[in-house]
């Protein structure tokens, strides 16, 4: 099962007796702040405004001659300021998750997408241990740094995941096809969440494939393989949530309208392996604090638990699972 999720580790390189120690930092506080420019002096600025990182973006951090990020991380850590050697620091939106609707049927919160579909699987994932066919190598992998292209050591396009699995592999005696025929019986979640049907704004999705948020599970396809769902990893798809008795929607971008892209076709470059795109509706996609729905959050972690719990033999044009 593959997902994305921006980096948000905050990691720090310390000087320590035995060399260089990496940590990780969270300063569990609101720090900073980017202010807008008033609108007193941008009055045409909700006509359409283009950002400019350089300018519009930067953090208020404090009053000149303040502590500096620096000594906090330091008092943060417990060491020395000269001890600090280099950082790999990140922003991030601390406004809390909350639910909505008159029932609940809808949460908000940063991030959401892609962290519901690696949070979702993973409890899957966890749920089929004790499930699991002894026959099957169950993998879940988070890749890094999709949004900016996974052209990094710890990206989809990276060796790291066939890396792993070749790891498994020679940890079990073998012959020299056992790669070759695991892989070609082995099937993958391409995990990335989807755009629900925008309710002030429909005309954006296409005419015959309208996912709904609470409405199921997404399967995405698209006929560019910007997403790497076939018939058979479709249908195959379909089966197990059946089993789980979760329902499933279908997504396609409008023809006029170039949609984003996933793990799965990059991955499918380095680990050649049956795969599906799916997703959970959500609106607002990369904003700041998006929308999805509650009920979705429970369809993938139950169809997740009865993927992994499942097994896959391909014979000819009949796959087995």
């Amino acid at each position: 099962d593959l997902h994305s999720t921006s980096r948000r580790q905050r990691q720090m390189c310390i000087r320590d007796r035995d060399g260089i120690e990496s940590r990780l930092v969270c300063i569990d506080r609101d720090l900073l702040v980017i202010p807008s420019l008033a609108i007193h002096f941008q009055r045409d600025i909700n006509k359409g405004h283009t950002f400019n990182p350089q300018v519009d973006m930067q953090p208020l951090w404090g009053p000149a001659g303040s502590r500096t990020l620096t000594d906090l991380v330091a008092e943060e850590l417990g060491v020395d300021t000269a001890d600090i050697l280099d950082s790999d620091l990140q922003l991030v939106t601390r406004q809390a998750p909350t639910q909505i609707g008159p029932d609940g049927e809808f949460f908000m919160a940063p991030r959401i997408d892609d962290l519901e579909c690696a949070a979702t699987t993973l409890l899957g994932f966890l749920d089929a241990a004790a499930e699991t066919d002894s026959a099957c190598a169950p993998v879940w992998a988070m890749l890094d740094n999709e949004e900016v292209g996974s052209s990094s050591r710890m990206g989809a396009q990276s060796s790291y995941l066939r890396d792993v699995l070749d790891r498994i592999v020679d940890a079990i005696p073998h012959s020299g096809q056992a790669m070759h025929r695991a892989m070609a019986n082995s099937f993958m979640l391409s995990a990335d969440n989807a755009h629900a049907v925008h309710p002030n704004h429909p005309e954006y999705a296409d005419r015959n494939d309208r996912p709904e948020m609470n409405k199921g599970i997404v399967i995405k396809h698209n006929a560019n393989q910007r997403y790497t769902t076939d018939a058979v990893s479709a249908a195959a798809f379909e089966a197990v949530c059946r089993r789980a008795e979760v329902p499933v929607q279908s997504f396609t971008n409008r023809a006029d309208i170039a949609g984003g892209s996933t793990l799965g076709h990059i991955s499918a470059a380095h680990v050649s392996i049956n795969t599906v795109d799916i997703g959970l509706a959500q609106l607002a996609m990369h904003s700041a604090y998006e929308t999805a729905g509650a009920k979705d959050t429970e369809y993938l972690a139950a169809a997740a638990r009865e993927f992994f719990a499942s097994s896959f033999t391909q014979r000819g044009e009949i796959t087995e699972i």
